[in-house]
């Protein structure tokens, strides 16, 4: 069985066993970060990190492992490393808000070559190879392509940790883009543009999990990716990346060249 389809039966699993019987069932607290933490969180975590060394003999790094814990991973993670975000979106799942999913990673040399993020409540599996193309539930991806002008399009915004006042003030007052969504899950996000349900993607600042899935799938799909300091994605500072992105190389032009401009 391909890597894909075992990660595919694994999120599945997992799932249905430690995450959709919390869904509503469960308390939470926070983290010495303000974010939030819930018993699934832990329970989907630990049971990905015990199953997906059997899949890749690579270690994990999660989520909602120490800060310590995870630098000295990343240190080790040339030859391959797993990274996972058991419930990305966890201000959703508590609340109710049937929008989080579950992402996972396989990094080399620090670039994504495998990814796959799911969505328990839409049963969506969206998955990509390097080089293999990126797909939701088997159908290549994106499941249309934008044909409209910037001035139509579906932006992705959150802007929580943008450095710029000054883009922030001009994203609220005179953006090009047509109406903005912001759902509270990164790893989603990146999925909804690689799929073209939205057009473009800013974000202020994502951690390695929120993206490192994500960004796979949507350059599988055709999108292109830089960040606001950095032309090439992937060589940003991995702990908090920023992020510039669309679904295909024309609006991609024109909206890298408006948010460099307006920062």
């Amino acid at each position: 069985m391909q890597v894909i389809e075992q990660l595919g039966d694994l999120l599945r699993d997992v799932a249905e066993r430690e995450v959709l019987p919390r869904f509503l069932q469960v308390g939470h607290t926070r983290k010495e970060d303000g974010s939030l933490l819930t018993e699934a969180d832990l329970a989907c975590q630990s049971a990905l990190e015990t199953a997906l060394p059997r899949i890749l003999p690579y270690p994990v790094l999660g989520e909602e492992m120490t800060r310590e814990a995870q630098d000295a991973l990343w240190l080790r993670q040339r030859e391959g490393l797993w990274v996972v975000d058991p419930i990305d979106g966890t201000t959703n799942f508590i609340n109710g808000l049937p929008h989080f999913a579950i992402s996972v990673a396989l990094m080399q040399n620090g670039r994504s070559t495998v990814g796959a993020i799911y969505n328990p409540i839409t049963d969506e599996l969206y998955t990509a190879t390097q080089g293999g193309g990126a797909y939701l539930n088997g159908a290549p991806l994106p499941l249309r392509n934008a044909a409209h002008p910037m001035s139509e399009a579906i932006a992705g915004l959150d802007l929580k940790y943008l450095c710029s006042a000054k883009l922030a003030s001009r994203l609220n007052s005179v953006a090009p883009f047509g109406s903005q969504r912001s759902m509270g899950s990164s790893t989603l996000d990146w999925c909804y543009l690689a799929a073209g349900r939205y057009d473009v993607y800013l974000h202020g600042g994502q951690r390695l999990w929120d993206y490192a899935a994500g960004a796979l799938i949507l350059e599988e799909a055709g999108g292109r990716i830089a960040s606001l300091q950095q032309d090439d994605f992937w060589s940003d500072a991995p702990w908090k990346r920023s992020v510039i992105a669309a679904r295909d190389a024309a609006m991609f032009t024109q909206w890298y060249r408006w948010v460099r401009q307006n920062q």
